[in-house]
């Protein structure tokens, strides 16, 4: 299974709800998942998100001629 990574930082002016909201939207509207989060001694966050790659194949040849 393949999977697209989003990584990003978050600076510690941020609160706890608002990183908590961004990611739910991102979850919800984007389709991601939280693969890592990473909270440093600052205060700052680093944030990795994934989502599944999906590869669509075609399902008919593109010399196809339907019977008439």
């Amino acid at each position: 299974m393949e999977y697209e990574f989003q990584r990003f930082s978050l600076p510690r002016t941020i609160s706890r709800s608002a990183v908590r909201r961004l990611l739910v939207d991102h979850a919800e509207y984007g389709g991601w998942e939280l693969a890592r989060l990473r909270l440093y001694p600052d205060g700052s966050r680093k944030v990795e998100l994934r989502r599944k790659i999906l590869r669509v194949r075609p399902t008919f040849h593109a010399d196809f001629r339907p019977r008439v």
